[in-house]
Formats: C-alpha cells, sequence, structure tokens
C-alpha cells in the first residue's frame, strides 16, 4: 500500500495473532477448559477432549513447559489424582488468541457463504 506522502503499512493480519502453543486444538481446548473453572481434573480433559493418556500428557507438557499451566498432583481420598489450572500467563495467551479469531471472523462475516455463489 502507498499513499502520496510515501509507503502505509498495513496492519498485521490477525492470524499473526496466533500462538502456535495456544493454537493447537487440544491445547486450546486444554486452555478453555481450564479458564471455565478454578482447576479442573486430567481425566476429565483425557474424556472431554477425546485424548490418550499419552497424547494428553504431552500436551500438558507443552503448556506447562510455556508456563500457560500448572499442574497440581495430589489425592482424592486415597487414589491418585493431577490437576491443572491456567494461570495468569495462559489466560493473557487464551484472550489474544480469541481476539485474533474475533477479528478474523470480523473480517470474514459471521454468516456461511451463499450457497449459489461458492
Amino acid at each position: 500500500m502507498s499513499t502520496e506522502d510515501g509507503p502505509r503499512t498495513a496492519p498485521a493480519y490477525p492470524t499473526n495473532g496466533l500462538d502456535d502453543t495456544v493454537h493447537q486444538r487440544h491445547r486450546l481446548g486444554i486452555l478453555t477448559i481450564a479458564a471455565e473453572s478454578e482447576r479442573v481434573e486430567v481425566a476429565y480433559l483425557r474424556g472431554a477432549l477425546e485424548l490418550t493418556a499419552g497424547n494428553l500428557s504431552r500436551h500438558l507438557t507443552v503448556l506447562e513447559e510455556a508456563n500457560l499451566i500448572q499442574v497440581e498432583k495430589g489425592y482424592h481420598g486415597r487414589r491418585p489424582r493431577t490437576w491443572i489450572r491456567i494461570t495468569q500467563e495462559g489466560r493473557r495467551a487464551l484472550l489474544a488468541e480469541i481476539t485474533a479469531l474475533q477479528e478474523l471472523l470480523r473480517r470474514h462475516g459471521r454468516t456461511a457463504p451463499d450457497a449459489e455463489t461458492g
């Protein structure tokens, strides 16, 4: 883009605001579920997101290493349990992701394309 005064910088495209760590669908699911409550049990996440224990563990490790969640181990009665909590940094990252997705929706409309036009 340019103007009579010289080149004009276009605003960054919304997809530039997507974070690959957060955007991956299972990790996005983990963060959104965790943001809805104080803490969430890992067994619940595994069922809700239809993940194997190993696959979920890997996603939790990525999020924990990025400081987006905290993992808490303990017991419920005599049974060992693992819970996660979203961190403040995780909340900020989730909000940034949602904001970028909302901007994409705004740019491209909220309705499906007309079936007749393709």
